[in-house]
């Protein structure tokens, strides 16, 4: 933390009046300070790597690069910032996916002021903050069998898949190769427990894992 007591934010989110609103609370708040924002998911991974802030609030669905695909880029680069999802979205296609991409934490924006504030304090410690309702339904996701989280990498090749692109292709977009690809679709039939492309995209459609 920038001190024994402070902790310092990035605040990341695609509405201008939410920004102002959080920057507002927080900096009126004893014990924050608010680095800097972002609009997007891209912009959010390069003001990440300058301002080193001790957590990152992140919403997820963004016009500039989404908040999963940061959260997985800033957990893969080794950021130390702990991410700490804040959206309205608690369907099971945004919670998990975050989670698995590396968020600390993830709530939701009706959340009090009091409950966020102690989130970020116990995110920026490493301490896992969900709400309620994300909680049940990751231990309804964890009990459900034949239920199994995609991962990003596999999310990735499902979506390219769903639009009728080659094993070729999807390597050389996601620069891996067509062994890796044939491996990731492997898993994700395994996953959806389907045993085919086309099965695969409908059963992901079905379960809003594609939007």
């Amino acid at each position: 933390m920038t001190d024994d007591a402070t902790v310092s934010l990035l605040i990341v989110d695609d509405h201008p009046v939410v920004r102002d609103g959080l920057r507002g609370m927080f900096e009126n708040a004893p014990g924050f300070r608010v680095l800097g924002e972002a609009s997007g998911g891209v912009e959010a991974v390069a003001l990440a790597a300058g301002l080193d802030p001790d957590v990152i609030l992140m919403d997820l669905r963004m016009p500039g690069g989404g908040g999963a695909e940061a959260i997985a880029t800033l957990t893969r680069s080794g950021a130390r910032a702990k991410i700490l999802v804040l959206t309205t979205y608690d369907t099971d296609s945004d919670t998990l996916p975050a989670i698995e991409a590396g968020a600390t934490g993830y709530l939701l924006k009706d959340a009090p002021r009091d409950e966020l504030f102690t989130a970020v304090r116990a995110a920026a410690e490493g301490r896992t903050v969900l709400s309620p309702a994300v909680a049940s339904r990751l231990v309804s996701a964890v009990r459900s069998p034949g239920n199994e989280p995609l991962s990003v990498r596999e999310r990735e090749v499902l979506a390219l898949v769903a639009k009728g692109t080659s094993n070729r292709e999807i390597a050389r977009v996601l620069f891996i190769s067509e062994a890796t690809v044939k491996t990731h679709l492997t898993h994700l039939y395994a996953k959806l427990g389907v045993k085919d492309r086309a099965a695969a995209v409908a059963v992901a459609y079905d379960r809003g894992i594609l939007g």
